[in-house]
């Protein structure tokens, strides 16, 4: 059975929840502060977890970076902060992604089911990974494109690993530049401007109509096979 830990200090969201999970089958776990969050994470061990970022002992974030100190459990945030900046911190923190509140069960529902396929998905990776137009060696760190290898350059192909990786998940600007380039370099976001569009002259058949490589204004890049 699938287990989903809840984080909420607002009682009649937990009791939706819970209702509505129970109902499909999950086997549901519930912290009104961050303090238990933290604890329940590490007792119940969950395949999910669905925070709340107005928490009355802590931040949200620090239950996110709390949990990736040890856990790549997957995080959707369920907030009522709306602000794309807030957004942006609760990704960089190690989110896998982020509703608004007021919310439609049936979407948070569907990004539940898509945030757990992704989670299985990454632990039996495959070294291949393909799209309609080029196909990605993540083993052997190549990319083929028309039965052709396409050089990349160092920078290029880290931008690509990590996007690859995420499966289609948002990946913000800061951790590009953080995993890519360094700490130091988070706030250079004209690099990415620059190395996408070379990414994109090289592997999309149309570089200015990208399907594969796509930009999330103001927010970040995700890979779309």
């Amino acid at each position: 059975m699938t287990t989903v830990l809840i984080v909420d200090d607002e009682p009649q969201i937990v009791r939706a929840l819970r209702i509505n999970l129970t109902a499909r089958g999950y086997d549901v776990l519930t912290a009104g502060d961050g303090t238990t969050a933290l604890q329940e994470a590490a007792i119940g061990k969950p395949d999910l977890v669905v925070l709340d970022l107005g928490l009355p002992d802590m931040d949200g974030t620090e239950v996110i970076t709390g949990l990736r100190g040890w856990s790549p459990v997957p995080v959707v945030v369920l907030s009522a902060r709306a602000d794309s900046a807030g957004k942006v911190r609760a990704l960089d923190a190690g989110a896998d992604d982020y509703i608004t509140k007021p919310f439609g069960m049936d979407e948070l529902l569907a990004r539940l089911r898509a945030a757990l396929r992704r989670s299985v998905t990454q632990g039996t990776e495959e070294p291949l990974v393909r799209t309609a137009s080029f196909t990605i060696d993540l083993a052997a760190k190549k990319v083929h494109r028309d039965d052709r290898e396409v050089h990349l350059t160092p920078t290029e192909w880290g931008i690509l690993e990590l996007l690859a990786r995420s499966h289609g998940k948002l990946v913000t600007q800061k951790q590009i530049l953080r995993e890519v380039w360094g700490e130091r370099y988070t706030t250079e976001t004209h690099y990415l401007r620059v190395y996408l569009a070379q990414l994109r002259r090289k592997l999309e058949p149309e570089p200015a109509n990208p399907r594969h490589l796509l930009t999330e204004p103001g927010m970040g890049y995700r890979f779309q096979p």
